[in-house]
């Protein structure tokens, strides 16, 4: 056998086994991003029924994983840009949002939460989805008392998302979120317009009648 086989074959050994390390990556990493998009979920649906220590303890549980999966791709960059790791980013990203903003704490980093700029953008126009959701269910409950607080968070939150003008290649498809995100928002302020239309004609009927 010639040198140059030899080498080639030693070169073919190297890279099988950095293929080998890499599936056994990937394949880790996506029963990972599968369980912090399912906890994100469930901090979700915790926080629209008032569970809001059970959506904090949900977060905690999908912030670790989003730890370890950073940790364990270190060596794999491939493998951390990719799609379903971006997916289990923005859903993670969408939840601390949310649970931030009803909470009325502080807009949680990026750099904090352990994702990428383009997954947390994502995750914020994704969030105004779910602020629409709270104040139509406070509206069912006849609490207007943040309603336009949050509403105003959401023309907040467009506001960035519009000047994010970038290629989608480099924001993973923020262009689409940000024009789903302008409909939800008038969407919303046209229910809350007729809910308060509504609350003060009830009032006037109110008060005609004593």
């Amino acid at each position: 056998m010639s040198k140059s086989v030899k080498d080639l074959e030693a070169i073919a050994t190297n890279i099988r086994s950095y293929f080998v390390g890499e599936d056994e990556a990937r394949e880790q990493t996506l029963r990972l991003c599968r369980q912090v998009i399912q906890y994100s979920a469930r901090a979700i649906h915790a926080l629209h029924h008032q569970e809001q220590d059970k959506g904090s303890q949900l977060l905690d549980s999908a912030y670790r994983l989003v730890q370890d999966i950073n940790h364990g791709l270190s060596e794999h960059n491939e493998l951390l840009h990719s799609g379903f790791v971006h997916d289990a980013q923005k859903e993670f990203s969408e939840a601390s949002i949310t649970l931030a903003l009803i909470n009325r704490e502080p807009f949680p980093k990026p750099d904090d939460l352990g994702v990428s700029y383009a997954a947390y953008l994502n995750g914020l126009g994704e969030a105004v989805g779910e602020l629409r959701r709270y104040i139509l269910d406070s509206l069912r409950q006849g609490d207007f008392s943040r309603c336009e607080e949050l509403l105003g968070m959401m023309d907040d939150i467009h506001g960035v998302l519009m000047a994010m003008d970038f290629p989608e290649a480099v924001t993973h498809g923020l262009r689409r979120t940000t024009d789903a995100t302008r409909g939800i928002i008038e969407r919303t302020r046209g229910d809350l317009t007729v809910a308060l239309r509504q609350r003060e004609l009830q009032t006037k009927l109110g008060e005609f009648g004593h």
